[in-house]
């Protein structure tokens, strides 16, 4: 009788709190939602990687997949490969960032404005399509590059090729570039002037100025960056799938893909134990990445005083600095496009010349615009992008508000708890939501639904991030006076703070809508027939040799994006209108 006594007494007052308290019982409810979401496909992507039989089998204990894991010498061969490949295209993404974000923001090079579509305009582009516009200007047999070069300077052989390790660097930092333009870029235009006037004073010279004073500031940048683009490399198969499988190349993402979907029959058991060390590589560097851009305090100069970016003056080398920034954009922006809509326009690919005229077509287009399956297609990612961009951003609203603006007990729990998605590959979540929903009882297992919740589970911390950054500027005086005049919680929550978080709840939007309607990496180990988004259907298009029906409908979908995003920051400034 007093053990059933102590029982209840512990269980008594957490119930009487979250009852008592309404942001508790948010809270509670939050971290049951975002813990099923982190953890269930890192325990069973675990459970799976030590499980004696297959996917769907009971079985028993065992190391015997790790053991035949990493006693085999080509999964170091495979690590080598990751690592360089990941590296690489890291490094060279800040570099080309780096000079973009330092010519646009600080300097006077002419057309430095248009150059910022450098970060914009790639974002509509689906990252498979650059891989694949590379590949046609490239390719050791049919690139329009090598062919172009090999018929002007008379040679036997193509002197470029794509389908290698250094071609897969190429193209994933190209592809990886905008993101650092972005964190560098902000970095950039936040640094006080003050520093390098005083320089320049002193009788520095430019070059002295950026390797003295201004590289040292932005190095957190640099490194945040760096650490990223690692993250986003060694997990990232869209590249990969494109140059690393035709090249017999293996890094990680293609391994578990050739034992997930590859294999006959699959085996889904080494897909997970490569799965799990993917995984915790990922989350090493993400929480290297969390380290530096935490400890970047120690590097702030903007202070209260109003001032703007000292702009360089270049003199002569502004032109030049123009030249070069026009370089990287045309190969980031402009060559690819403009390559996936000449292979989207043609009978099939060749060099331009005056045949192209006679070889002009809207086949490809007509084919994608009548056929049932690329209408399907576009229809489910079109639901995975608005129904799952809205979800994600509503649950990252809450989710923002309960660990920037309370103080509940375990709300650092949830914070804990929302760096896993954050470090989960796309190919390591998938193997982990194969593993989840065979065991669990819920009817999605190979329909559009596991895909939503993987969607939701992988990107929730980018619209985290978005809304972390907007609840921070809401006083608490707002909310505090709803909830005292009676409101409830999710009275004021929807009345009061969502409309005052509508630009960062839009911009996040937008991003994840962009993603979701793009992705490829995760939906093409999820996906069913009846549930097909459209980077699989693209990938697909690829393997059968459908180049033009394939980037006929890269462009629709880049039109699409497009169309998404202008329509929702419509509705964002006619909400802004109404609620005054």
């Amino acid at each position: 009788m007093n053990g059933t006594a102590v029982w209840t007494r512990a269980f008594d007052r957490p119930i009487r709190a979250v009852t008592r308290d309404p942001q508790a019982a948010v809270l509670a409810v939050l971290g049951i939602v975002i813990a099923y979401l982190s953890l269930s496909p890192t325990v069973m992507l675990l459970y799976g990687s030590f499980l004696s039989k297959p996917l769907g089998v009971p079985g028993t204990f065992t190391l015997r997949h790790y053991i035949r894991a990493y006693t085999d010498p080509l999964t170091y061969q495979l690590l080598l490969n990751s690592f360089i490949f990941a590296a690489g295209s890291s490094a060279l993404a800040t570099a080309l960032a780096a000079i973009v974000g330092w010519i646009t923001v600080r300097t006077n090079a002419p057309l430095r404005k248009l150059f910022q579509l450098t970060a914009i305009v790639p974002n509509i582009f689906p990252p498979v399509m650059l891989a694949v516009a590379w590949g046609a200007l490239l390719s050791p047999r049919t690139g329009l590059l090598n062919r172009f070069a090999m018929q002007l300077f008379g040679l036997e052989e193509a002197p470029l090729n794509i389908y290698s390790l250094w071609g897969m660097i190429f193209v994933e930092g190209l592809i990886t570039t905008p993101l650092a333009f972005l964190i560098v870029s902000a970095s950039l235009y936040s640094m006080d002037p003050s520093l390098e006037e005083s320089a320049r004073v002193a009788g520095s010279t430019n070059l002295q100025i950026a390797r003295r004073i201004t590289l040292p500031i932005v190095r957190p940048a640099l490194l945040a960056s760096l650490t990223l683009n690692f993250v986003r490399a060694i997990e990232s198969f869209d590249t990969p799938a494109i140059i690393a499988l035709p090249a017999r190349i293996e890094v990680f993402t293609t391994k578990i893909y050739r034992e997930a979907i590859g294999a006959f029959p699959p085996n889904q058991n080494i897909a997970a134990t490569y799965a799990v060390s993917l995984l915790l590589i990922s989350m090493l560097f993400v929480y290297l990445y969390r380290r530096f851009t935490s400890h970047s305090e120690r590097y702030v100069t903007v202070t209260g005083r109003g001032y703007r970016p000292m702009i360089i003056d270049l003199g002569k080398w502004r032109y030049a600095a123009s030249g070069i920034a026009a370089l990287i954009l045309l190969l980031i922006v402009v060559l690819p496009f403009a390559v996936l809509l000449f292979v989207s326009l043609v009978s099939y690919l060749h060099v331009p010349g005056a045949k192209t005229w006679e070889l002009l077509t809207l086949d490809h287009y007509r084919y994608n615009l009548t056929d049932s399956r690329t209408y399907r297609a576009i229809q489910n990612s079109l639901f995975l992008a608005i129904g799952g961009a809205t979800i994600c951003m509503l649950l990252a609203s809450v989710t923002a508000y309960m660990t920037t603006k309370t103080k509940v007990a375990g709300r650092s729990v949830i914070e804990a708890l929302t760096f896993i998605p954050w470090a989960f590959p796309g190919t390591a979540l998938a193997i982990g939501l194969l593993w989840t929903y065979v065991y669990i009882p819920l009817p999605i297992y190979g329909t559009i639904w596991i895909l939503l919740i993987g969607y939701i589970t992988r990107f929730l911390p980018y619209g985290l991030r978005t809304m972390t950054s907007t609840v921070v500027q809401v006083h608490d005086d707002l909310p505090d006076a709803s909830m005292a005049c009676g409101a409830g919680f999710w009275a004021t929550f929807r009345r009061v703070l969502l409309p005052l978080l509508r630009p960062g709840f839009i911009a996040g939007w937008i991003i994840l809508a962009t993603i979701f309607l793009r992705e490829f990496s995760t939906s093409i180990f999820l996906y069913s027939p009846g549930s097909e988004p459209v980077g699989p259907l693209l990938y697909h298009f690829y393997v059968d040799g459908n180049l033009g029906p394939m980037c006929s409908l890269g462009v629709i979908v880049s039109v699409i994006c497009l169309i998404l995003i202008i329509v929702a920051k419509r509705l964002g400034r006619a909400g802004a209108q109404l609620d005054v």
